[in-house]
Protein backbone atom coordinates (compact mmCIF):
# COMPACT_ATOMS: atom_id res chain seq x y z
CA UNK A 1 0.00 0.00 0.00
CA UNK A 2 1.28 3.38 -0.82
CA UNK A 3 -0.69 7.01 -0.46
CA UNK A 4 -0.22 9.72 -3.42
CA UNK A 5 -1.01 12.91 -2.68
CA UNK A 6 -2.83 15.81 -4.95
CA UNK A 7 -2.84 19.75 -4.43
CA UNK A 8 -5.02 22.02 -5.96
CA UNK A 9 -5.40 26.21 -6.07
CA UNK A 10 -7.71 27.92 -8.39
CA UNK A 11 -10.57 30.21 -8.74
CA UNK A 12 -13.70 28.96 -6.31
CA UNK A 13 -16.06 29.19 -9.32
CA UNK A 14 -13.78 26.60 -11.80
CA UNK A 15 -13.94 24.30 -8.78
CA UNK A 16 -17.62 24.25 -8.72
CA UNK A 17 -18.09 23.13 -12.03
CA UNK A 18 -18.90 19.77 -11.56
CA UNK A 19 -18.46 18.27 -14.89
CA UNK A 20 -14.96 18.77 -14.92
CA UNK A 21 -14.81 17.04 -11.16
CA UNK A 22 -17.10 14.01 -12.01
CA UNK A 23 -15.84 11.25 -14.47
CA UNK A 24 -17.81 10.31 -17.58
CA UNK A 25 -20.81 8.30 -16.73
CA UNK A 26 -23.54 6.49 -18.81
CA UNK A 27 -23.41 8.45 -22.35
CA UNK A 28 -26.65 11.05 -22.85
CA UNK A 29 -29.55 9.93 -25.59
CA UNK A 30 -30.13 11.28 -28.62
CA UNK A 31 -33.13 13.28 -26.91
CA UNK A 32 -30.96 13.99 -23.91
CA UNK A 33 -31.33 17.80 -23.40
CA UNK A 34 -28.54 20.54 -24.58
CA UNK A 35 -27.43 21.38 -21.58
CA UNK A 36 -26.98 17.37 -20.45
CA UNK A 37 -25.18 17.00 -24.14
CA UNK A 38 -22.81 19.99 -23.20
CA UNK A 39 -21.92 18.65 -19.48
CA UNK A 40 -21.11 15.15 -20.98
CA UNK A 41 -18.51 16.31 -23.37
CA UNK A 42 -17.15 18.74 -20.53
CA UNK A 43 -16.52 15.97 -18.39
CA UNK A 44 -15.56 13.61 -21.20
CA UNK A 45 -12.88 16.06 -22.33
CA UNK A 46 -11.60 18.01 -19.22
CA UNK A 47 -11.72 15.18 -16.38
CA UNK A 48 -8.82 12.84 -17.11
CA UNK A 49 -6.80 15.67 -17.70
CA UNK A 50 -7.62 18.29 -15.64
CA UNK A 51 -5.85 19.36 -11.94
CA UNK A 52 -8.90 20.07 -10.54
CA UNK A 53 -10.46 17.73 -7.90
CA UNK A 54 -13.03 15.33 -8.21
CA UNK A 55 -16.07 15.34 -6.32
CA UNK A 56 -15.22 11.83 -4.89
CA UNK A 57 -11.57 11.41 -3.76
CA UNK A 58 -10.92 8.03 -4.44
CA UNK A 59 -11.08 9.32 -8.42
CA UNK A 60 -7.99 11.08 -7.98
CA UNK A 61 -6.27 7.53 -9.62
CA UNK A 62 -8.77 8.21 -12.43
CA UNK A 63 -6.68 10.96 -13.47
CA UNK A 64 -3.27 11.48 -15.33
CA UNK A 65 -0.38 10.39 -13.43
CA UNK A 66 1.38 13.80 -13.85
CA UNK A 67 -1.44 15.11 -11.22
CA UNK A 68 0.38 13.05 -8.50
CA UNK A 69 2.67 15.66 -6.88
CA UNK A 70 4.32 13.20 -4.30
CA UNK A 71 4.27 9.32 -3.57
CA UNK A 72 5.25 7.93 -0.33
CA UNK A 73 4.69 4.18 1.29
CA UNK A 74 4.64 5.49 5.20
CA UNK A 75 1.27 7.22 6.45
CA UNK A 76 3.56 9.72 8.21
CA UNK A 77 5.42 10.50 4.95
CA UNK A 78 2.43 11.65 3.54
CA UNK A 79 1.54 13.46 6.83
CA UNK A 80 4.38 15.68 6.93
CA UNK A 81 3.94 16.70 2.59
CA UNK A 82 0.67 17.43 4.22
CA UNK A 83 1.99 19.56 7.23
CA UNK A 84 4.38 21.58 4.65
CA UNK A 85 1.45 22.23 2.21
CA UNK A 86 -1.23 23.38 5.26
CA UNK A 87 1.78 25.73 6.74
CA UNK A 88 2.60 27.22 3.02
CA UNK A 89 -0.95 28.15 2.91
CA UNK A 90 -2.51 28.44 5.99
CA UNK A 91 -1.69 32.52 6.37
CA UNK A 92 -3.79 33.40 3.44
CA UNK A 93 -6.88 30.69 4.86
CA UNK A 94 -10.13 33.33 5.09
CA UNK A 95 -10.79 31.90 8.21
CA UNK A 96 -8.61 32.82 11.10
CA UNK A 97 -9.85 29.68 13.09
CA UNK A 98 -8.57 27.35 10.26
CA UNK A 99 -5.20 29.06 10.87
CA UNK A 100 -4.55 27.59 14.12
CA UNK A 101 -1.73 25.91 14.46
CA UNK A 102 -3.26 23.35 16.83
CA UNK A 103 -5.64 23.03 14.47
CA UNK A 104 -3.35 22.29 12.00
CA UNK A 105 -1.72 19.63 13.65
CA UNK A 106 -4.82 17.99 14.68
CA UNK A 107 -5.58 17.89 10.94
CA UNK A 108 -2.53 16.13 10.58
CA UNK A 109 -2.22 13.35 12.78
CA UNK A 110 -5.93 12.54 12.22
CA UNK A 111 -5.02 12.22 8.56
CA UNK A 112 -2.02 10.00 9.27
CA UNK A 113 -4.51 8.14 11.62
CA UNK A 114 -7.16 7.35 8.53
CA UNK A 115 -4.20 6.47 6.02
CA UNK A 116 -2.65 3.95 8.65
CA UNK A 117 -6.13 2.20 8.21
CA UNK A 118 -6.15 2.95 4.22
CA UNK A 119 -8.37 5.62 4.33
CA UNK A 120 -8.28 8.80 2.39
CA UNK A 121 -8.05 12.19 3.35
CA UNK A 122 -9.12 15.60 1.23
CA UNK A 123 -8.59 19.02 2.74
CA UNK A 124 -9.81 22.16 1.53
CA UNK A 125 -9.69 25.58 2.28
CA UNK A 126 -10.76 28.97 1.10
CA UNK A 127 -7.68 31.64 1.01
CA UNK A 128 -7.81 35.11 0.86
CA UNK A 129 -9.95 36.45 -2.89
CA UNK A 130 -11.92 34.04 -5.05
CA UNK A 131 -9.57 30.88 -4.40
CA UNK A 132 -9.80 27.82 -2.91
CA UNK A 133 -6.69 25.39 -2.01
CA UNK A 134 -7.36 21.41 -1.88
CA UNK A 135 -4.84 19.08 -1.16
CA UNK A 136 -5.66 14.88 -1.37
CA UNK A 137 -4.26 12.19 0.06
CA UNK A 138 -5.17 8.83 -1.63
CA UNK A 139 -4.56 5.18 -0.62
CA UNK A 140 -3.70 2.88 -3.81
CA UNK A 141 -3.18 -0.58 -3.82
CA UNK A 142 -6.04 -1.00 -3.02
CA UNK A 143 -7.91 1.80 -1.92
CA UNK A 144 -11.33 1.40 0.20
CA UNK A 145 -13.65 3.60 -1.49
CA UNK A 146 -12.70 2.53 -4.74
CA UNK A 147 -10.72 -1.12 -4.75
CA UNK A 148 -11.68 -1.52 -8.80
CA UNK A 149 -9.36 1.56 -9.21
CA UNK A 150 -6.05 0.64 -10.61
CA UNK A 151 -2.83 2.62 -9.66
CA UNK A 152 -2.55 5.21 -11.85
CA UNK A 153 1.62 5.48 -11.70
CA UNK A 154 1.49 1.45 -12.99
CA UNK A 155 -1.11 2.32 -15.27
CA UNK A 156 1.52 4.45 -16.98
CA UNK A 157 4.21 2.38 -16.93
CA UNK A 158 2.00 -0.56 -19.15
Amino acid sequence: MHHHCYAWVGEKKTFDRESIRRPVGQAPTATSETEVLDRYREALAAFPTTDVPPIQTAHWLMKAPSQIRETWEEPEEAGAWLGLQLQEFAPRFTSEQDREVTRLVLLVRAAVERLEWGGDVSLGHYLKGRVFHSVALVTCSPNRAAPDLSCPIRQSRT
